[in-house]
C-alpha cells in the first residue's frame, strides 16, 4: 500500500516550492490547483456548473473561465463554499484515481497532494501523514502580493490592493494554528530556501521508512 501524504499551508505559505522538492527527491506528487484547473476546461461537467451558478461573466471571450473574476466573486460576495462544494468532490474523485493508479504499479510509492483546502474540505483523514508548511503571516500577504502584482504586471500602487485580496483569501482558511493541530509534520518556510530544503529532505527520509512497511497508516503510530 502507497503512502498517501497531504501536503497543505496557508495561502502563499509555500506548499507549492515544499511539493516540488519533494518531487525533485522522487515522490509522486499532484497539484490539486492543476486538476481544479483542469476540470474546469470547457465542455467539462465542473465547468457547465461553475458557468450556471456564477453566471457568463466569468467567461473570457474564448470561453475559458476568468478564474481571478470567479474568485472575486466567490471571495468577494462570500461564496466561496457554493464553489467548493461543485469542484471539490470531483478533485478527489481523481485524485483517488490517480493514487489507485500509482499503487498498483508502485505498492510501496510515496504518494503527494499538495493542496490548501485538505483541512476545509474534510479530505485529512484520507491521508495517512499530514504535512502543513508555515511561515509568518506578513510573509504569507507579501508573497501573496508579490505573486499578483507580477501575474498581472500591476503598478506599485496597487500593492495595497492585492495585500487586501491575500487577507479576504486567508479569512476563507482555517488558521495556521488549527493546521498545525491537525499535522504530523510541521515545515518552517520562514527561512531561507536552503533552510526550507534541509527540513524536506529530512522528513523525506523518514516518509520513505514508512512506506517500505507495510502500514503506513495513523492508526499504528
Amino acid at each position: 500500500m502507497s503512502l498517501r501524504v497531504g501536503i497543505t499551508g496557508g495561502l502563499a505559505s509555500g506548499k507549492s516550492t515544499v511539493a516540488q522538492m519533494f518531487s525533485a527527491l522522487g515522490v509522486h506528487v499532484m497539484h490539486a490547483d492543476l486538476v481544479a484547473h483542469d476540470l474546469m476546461k470547457p465542455g467539462s461537467a465542473v465547468y457547465e456548473e461553475v458557468v450556471r451558478r456564477f453566471g457568463p461573466t466569468i467567461v473570457h471571450p474564448d470561453g475559458t473561465i476568468n478564474r481571478q473574476k470567479l474568485a472575486e466573486i466567490a471571495f468577494g460576495s462570500g461564496r466561496i463554499e457554493e464553489l467548493n462544494r461543485i469542484v471539490h468532490p470531483a478533485v478527489g474523485k481523481r485524485m483517488q484515481e490517480w493514487i489507485e493508479e500509482i499503487t498498483t504499479r508502485e505498492p510501496k510509492a510515496i504518494v503527494m497532494v499538495e493542496a490548501a483546502l485538505i483541512l476545509e474540505a474534510g479530505l485529512g483523514k484520507f491521508f495517512d501523514r499530514l504535512i502543513v508548511v508555515s511561515s509568518r503571516p506578513q510573509q504569507k500577504l507579501e508573497r501573496f502580493a508579490s505573486r499578483v502584482l507580477t501575474d498581472r504586471r500591476r503598478a506599485d500602487k496597487e500593492h495595497a490592493r492585492a495585500v487586501q485580496e491575500a487577507e479576504r483569501r486567508l479569512g476563507a482558511q482555517l488558521s495556521e494554528e488549527e493546521k498545525i493541530a491537525a499535522a504530523d509534520y510541521v515545515i518552517d518556510n520562514s527561512g531561507t530556501l536552503a533552510e526550507t530544503e534541509r527540513q524536506a529532505n529530512k522528513l523525506f527520509k523518514e516518509l520513505q521508512t514508512l512506506a517500505r512497511t507495510s502500514d503506513g497508516s495513523r492508526s499504528e503510530t
